[in-house]
């Protein structure tokens, strides 16, 4: 491991994946959400989604395509608004799902496959590939790498680690208030509120 990245190298980048991954986002909201709502094994489809999708992005990137988007104002807005789009449609849905287990067209039923193309609309997981790229694959201590797949390989793993782990984090918290939030309307208020958040994040998301 060490002689793929330097030491600095490497918790430099433990510490910017881990950071990237904890903060809360699209990805972390939706967790939570579906966890509160339907429970933990529902969660786990789109958790392991994150991370493959996560590691498309990464190839790509490492294949120069996040590159073309960094460079095409227009493009890199589409993914942008795409993204907002779809995280505030989310929003609506949660906000009508009032009980817990609700089958019905109120249920977010996120799938395995929309998962994964949700993280190609998430610009945050973009950035996030480019900056990897940038910084640990093509460049090593600031002078160009000699073994930029090896250390493509080893950062996909890190970022698959920590999209993984933190969203079963936040779906862990979410089922933990499961139980308590199916007493009266709380429920209700907390899909307000995770609504709230989850369309403000994506309102945020415009800015990056």
């Amino acid at each position: 491991m060490l002689s793929i990245f330097s030491l600095n190298e490497f918790i430099a980048l433990l510490v910017f994946s881990a950071a990237m991954s904890f903060s809360p986002g699209p990805n972390t909201m939706l967790t939570t959400a579906i966890a509160t709502n339907e429970g933990i094994r529902e969660t786990i489809p789109f958790a392991l989604a994150v991370p493959v999708g996560w590691l498309v992005i990464m190839l790509s990137c490492g294949l120069g395509i996040g590159a073309v988007i960094t460079e095409i104002p227009s493009l890199r807005l589409s993914i942008k608004l795409l993204g907002c789009a779809y995280l505030i449609w989310l929003s609506y849905k949660l906000c009508r799902t009032k009980q817990l287990q609700q089958l019905n067209s109120a249920k977010l039923n996120i799938n395995f496959l929309q998962g994964v193309l949700l993280q190609f609309l998430n610009i945050k997981v973009w950035l996030l590939a480019i900056t990897i790229t940038g910084t640990w694959i093509i460049y090593a201590d600031g002078k160009p790498s000699s073994n930029p797949n090896e250390r493509l390989a080893l950062a996909c793993a890190v970022v698959m680690f920590f999209a993984f782990t933190s969203n079963m984090t936040y779906a862990l918290a979410g089922a933990l208030f499961r139980t308590w939030l199916g007493t009266g309307n709380r429920l209700e208020i907390f899909n307000y509120f995770l609504a709230l958040v989850l369309s403000a994040t994506a309102i945020w998301t415009l800015s990056i």
